[in-house]
């Protein structure tokens, strides 16, 4: 269950004062308006910043206009190192030395990889390239170099790696190598002691943007490449922003600034591309045009980086390079394939997963989810976590393990900082790095056990200085039907492309009317006819059965959405995309609150006992909650949302509910789906013998005697 954090409440006059200020003198519509306000964006500075029109960047250091910034982008030279790197280039280019483009194998490495190899021939360089297979693990190693060197390798140029490569850097100047860095990743209080080291998160980098994925880093070579006082923009995106534009949104970097102009026009040439490659891959993945950031998130980006996860990142590059339409046909088929391999390896790792949970349930009332899997395929590891941390709202580290060595991925949620979460183990750990939503480590099989249970203690830490893990849905403002019209909503156009940083907005909908349920693709999606301030509307949720919904025909519903213009017939109406929706009178926060103290219960640790009070269930709540258990699995959530009666019963008790049912054999509850669902029995079950029953009772008593 995922909070909602509704920005224009923080301070609604000043957001509403900012947002018709936005309107006005920007010429934007008051739904886009509130949109930047609610995300702090609430002047018309921060305004042209956000869209890329800072005029302060249009001028020289002598204030003469400089026509390159029609684009957005200031000079690439502003970025350390960018102008040595051109010059290395550029004599290894004369020189005729043999220059490898060393790459990684996830889609922005691919990707990045691609553009540089091919502009390097393009312009005459002797070049060839470099990508690690996943077993040599991420970033340059030195077996690798002297392999390069031995074939000839007079430059090495990195594109998404290389800002850690301190003993690769040295070996490279004991070999006469020479080393160009180009990098986006966080670097150290030190650098590898290379002849160029490109990267804008540099402390002592002054270029007014840093926040690029390593494929559009590697643009901004191309651009300063192709010489002048300003780089050439115009000549790097016509060329090379459609992977760029891939690598940007796959690599989750914030759509801010330069990145949202590099999407911007990459989805634009993609429309158009020459690309063999990229067209045949569009043509297999069945991505449909127009294009969006989201085609690209789900369509490209995940067969791109199938490839380095489950086979041989050099088949995906192979792809994009390849110029004979008939060929490329064949390879995007072949990756493909490995995307489907690689959803079958995921969900291996996630019945594994399942398996366990179901061994021993209590596995899911940690603070921290933490799973180990012998022989789970290291590709898939990181996938199969990020779909773990989505389902149940914590973090969460998964552990591949072989015979000497585990290794694991994690992701979490906002509030809790993976890297520091490691740092904190990191006596228990081989090898870790990452950043505060993601990492990587490594450890001995044998200290898995320690390092689960660190990492509880690190969260119980967090929890004690009131910090919630609990992921929040960023809402824009509540809104009326008079603010949803097809003007309002067509406005809101002039903010994609979304993604990180810049999401999609979300709407609210206070007390909406369910009008009419529409079951569609056989109950698998359903569409709701809601009313709001009197008018009616279509909402749409996908991936929610009709027979689970929390609520029925009649009933009044808070609802957050994304609003689309939908086209039919020639005609025009506005349509509702549901993010989250529950029965109106149910107080979400309340509902957070008790099912953490649902969970702290199951992990035995000491309740209020203001709340012990509360928790014990009479018969007339057990079997409203009974009542309310369908005949198909329904998520706990929509359980509550069904209860009848009474009214005032708490998510904490209905959940206990839930545990008592099972224990007594009267449901079948499947936690690691979340699905609960009555089995059929002609035994009558004593409801009050059952463990978590017996335990509230006794824990009700001590509390009682307490008083």
């Amino acid at each position: 269950m995922k909070k909602w954090s509704i920005g224009s409440l923080t301070d609604l006059p000043a957001v509403t004062a900012a947002a018709k200020e936005l309107s006005s003198k920007g010429n934007i519509s008051m739904l886009a308006a509130y949109t930047l306000a609610s995300r702090g964006i609430d002047t018309m500075e921060k305004a042209m910043e956000f869209f890329g029109d800072n005029p302060h960047e249009g001028y020289d250091d002598e204030g003469n206009p400089v026509p390159e910034f029609v684009m957005g982008f200031p000079s690439p030279y502003l970025i350390n190192d960018m102008e040595k790197a051109c010059d290395l280039l550029n004599d290894a280019i004369d020189s005729a030395s043999l220059i490898c483009v060393y790459g990684d194998y996830d889609c922005d490495g691919i990707t990045a990889t691609a553009v540089m190899y091919s502009y390097l021939s393009n312009i005459g360089g002797c070049v060839e390239y470099y990508i690690n297979d996943r077993s040599e693990g991420y970033g340059m190693n030195c077996d690798a170099v002297r392999r390069l060197f031995d074939r000839g390798v007079k430059v090495i140029l990195t594109v998404d790696n290389g800002i850690a490569a301190f003993e690769e850097a040295k070996l490279c100047r004991q070999l006469g190598i020479t080393l160009i860095i180009t990098d986006h990743h966080q670097p150290s209080q030190s650098l590898p002691l290379a002849a160029a080291v490109v990267d804008a998160h540099r402390t002592d980098c002054n270029a007014p943007y840093r926040d690029y994925c390593g494929c559009g880093l590697a643009l901004r070579l191309i651009a300063a490449m192709e010489g002048g006082r300003h780089g050439d923009m115009h000549f790097a995106t016509e060329q090379y922003s459609d992977l760029a534009a891939i690598a940007t949104v796959a690599d989750v970097v914030p759509l801010t600034g330069e990145n949202r102009k590099i999407v911007q026009h990459g989805l634009h040439y993609i429309e158009n591309s020459e690309n063999s490659g990229l067209n045949a891959l569009l043509e297999a993945a069945g991505v449909k045009h127009p294009l969006t950031a989201e085609s690209l998130a789900f369509g490209l980006a995940p067969r791109i980086n199938a490839a380095g996860r489950v086979a041989r990142a050099t088949d995906a590059l192979e792809l994009l390079l390849c110029e004979d339409p008939d060929e490329a046909a064949a390879k995007a088929e072949k990756i493909c394939g490995y995307n489907n391999r690689r959803k079958i390896l995921e969900n291996t790792v996630m019945e594994s997963i399942a398996a366990e949970a179901e061994i021993n349930p209590s596995v899911l009332d940690n603070r921290v989810l933490v799973f180990s899997g012998k022989g789970w395929h290291h590709g898939v590891v990181g996938i199969a976590a990020a779909r773990c941390q989505e389902r149940f709202d914590r973090p969460v580290f998964l552990i591949s393990v072989d015979d000497e060595e585990a290794r694991g991925s994690a992701r979490s949620t906002e509030e809790f900082n993976v890297f520091d979460a490691l740092s904190f183990c990191d006596d228990l750990l081989e090898r870790f790095g990452g950043h505060s939503g993601a990492g990587g480590f490594s450890l001995k099989p044998e200290n898995i056990p320690a390092f689960s249970q660190r990492l509880q203690e690190y969260a119980a830490q967090l929890i004690k200085q009131r910090i919630s893990f609990t992921p929040a849905l960023d809402v824009v403002k509540a809104v009326s039907a008079e603010e949803l019209t097809i003007e309002q909503v067509k406005g809101l156009d002039i903010l994609e492309p979304f993604g990180e940083g810049n999401s999609k907005p979300l709407f609210l909908a206070a007390g909406a009317m369910v009008s009419d349920i529409f079951p569609l693709k056989g109950g698998e999606h359903t569409k709701i006819i809601v009313t709001i301030s009197g008018k009616s509307f279509t909402a749409l949720m996908f991936s929610r059965k009709t027979a689970t919904l929390p609520f029925e025909k009649g009933d009044s519903v808070n609802m957050l959405f994304s609003a689309e213009i939908n086209r039919f017939n020639g005609c025009e109406s506005v349509n509702l995309r549901v993010a989250d929706i529950m029965k109106a009178g149910i107080k979400r926060n309340s509902c957070i609150a008790a099912e953490d103290v649902y969970h702290a219960f199951r992990r035995g640790e000491s309740i209020d006992e203001r709340l012990m009070s509360r928790m014990l269930p009479d018969r007339n709540e057990l079997a409203a909650v009974y009542r309310a258990i369908g005949k198909i699995p329904m998520s706990a959530e929509s359980i509550f949302g069904r209860i009848k009666y009474p009214q005032d019963i708490n998510y904490c008790k209905a959940l206990l509910c839930i545990d008592i049912f099972e224990e007594a054999g009267l449901i079948k509850y499947d936690r690691f789906a979340e699905t609960a669902v009555t089995i059929p029995t002609k035994e009558k079950a004593d409801l009050t013998r059952t463990p978590t029953y017996m335990k509230l009772a006794n824990k009700g008593q001590q509390s009682s005697s307490n008083h």
